[in-house]
């Protein structure tokens, strides 16, 4: 069968034929008509300039039929019309910045997000590919020249790493990196601020500004603190291994810039823990608390940014379609990339702004955090595996110094 650039030459001939029929005693002004295609604001700005340089438009700039032959024709041509010929990874992002999640450069190029993630599994995971092996090589030089104690070397080494690793990927993506802070801090507010300092202070002597880095910090209540702190000094952070409305509402409390609310791992809970083996998108546990989540920060006008996270399937996405970021990992954006079904937006809000609550102390949100068993396991465990992983990379640096 003939194809109209991915289109299906059959469904073109049926859309002219309804639009003919439709228009055909009655003409559409031109305008009007733009403002109808399903086309975004720049490419309907270009669009209008070639009709003004190249179509004849009546004296009383109404359509003609020939017109309206072109515009079709363009429409499909050049993909300015939603629908079929659009990919899923397109489509999300037309409604959702799109973050890769993953410390795989190659990866990254594949599908040019706007940001990547990293974490210290994802790190231990990059430099066992042969293209981080200068990197490897240039941080523990540096770690060397730094001190000739070896433990504060190792420390080095491993902080001059992932800052590395960030600034290869910051060739790649035209937004930010987040880089997190060592998980063993994660109840300890002071050492996550030094930390969060001096990884910055790498960034920046590589030339890096700030509004290009995210520090990655575990949503603990001391976490937040830090990242509270943090905000008011010009660092923006991620808040990460979120999984409760009490973390939610604690970091949008303490101003921070965004947070990563899981959705995979809380499904993980619930299959493990409950009877219900099987769940469709829109009643999965993590879709549900994401979208809670989005909700609540629309409602009070909260500025913090909601990126889900950790996700298992494609239909978790599709269902957070609209959420403020994605992290996605590579295998997920080669799926919504190779399928063409539309991707309708899931999550909006356009209600009216309510008041904000006092906002919590500590003692409240423990006890709110605590009433959600998920979560505190969830959390827990996502600190001792970040911790166990940031021990591996340790021992592989420490063998080489």
């Amino acid at each position: 069968m003939r194809r109209c650039d991915g289109v299906h030459y059959r469904d073109f001939k049926i859309l002219c034929k309804r639009f003919f029929a439709k228009n055909l005693k009655k003409m559409t002004a031109w305008r009007t008509f733009l403002r109808r295609a399903e086309i975004n604001d720049y490419k309907r700005l270009i669009f209008i300039k070639i009709l003004q340089n190249v179509i004849y438009i009546t004296k009383n700039n109404i359509l003609n039929l020939r017109t309206t032959a072109i515009i079709l024709l363009f429409l499909f041509f050049y993909n300015l019309k939603k629908g079929k010929t659009m990919s899923q990874l397109d489509a999300l992002r037309e409604m959702t910045v799109v973050v890769a999640d993953t410390g795989d450069i190659d990866a990254i190029k594949a599908y040019q997000p706007e940001d990547a993630t990293t974490n210290p599994s994802l790190i231990l995971s990059a430099s066992a590919l042969p293209q981080y092996a200068p990197l490897i090589d240039e941080a523990i030089a540096y770690a060397k020249a730094q001190s000739d104690d070896k433990a504060q070397q190792l420390i080095d080494a491993e902080d001059k790493l992932a800052v590395n690793i960030g600034l290869e990927i910051l060739k790649v993506v035209k937004g930010r990196i987040s880089t997190e802070v060592d998980a063993r801090y994660s109840y300890n507010t002071e050492q996550t601020i030094a930390k969060a300092r001096k990884l910055i202070k790498l960034y920046n002597d590589a030339g890096i500004a700030n509004d290009r880095i995210l520090i990655k910090i575990a949503s603990t209540w001391q976490g937040i603190k830090a990242a509270e702190q943090l905000e008011k000094e010009g660092i923006n952070c991620n808040l990460t291994l979120l999984f409760s409305q009490a973390q939610a509402r604690a970091c949008a409390e303490a101003g921070v810039y965004l947070i990563s609310p899981f959705v995979g791992r809380i499904l993980d809970w619930y299959k493990a823990n409950s009877d219900k083996k099987e769940y469709m998108p829109a009643e999965d546990p993590g879709v549900i608390s994401v979208t809670s989540i989005y909700n609540y920060y629309k409602q009070h006008g909260y500025n913090t940014v909601v990126m889900g996270a950790s996700f298992r399937n494609v239909g978790e996405i599709t269902e957070l379609a609209g959420c403020d970021r994605l992290t996605i990992a590579p295998a997920l954006l080669k799926e919504l990339q190779e399928a063409n079904a539309e991707l309708p937006r899931k999550l909006a809000y356009n209600g009216e702004i309510k008041a904000r609550p006092t906002p919590m102390s500590e003692a409240e949100f423990y006890w709110e955090h605590n009433q959600d068993p998920m979560a505190v396991e969830k959390l827990a465990e996502g600190i001792r595996k970040f911790a166990i992983d940031q021990e591996k990379l340790e021992a592989m640096l420490s063998a080489r110094l």
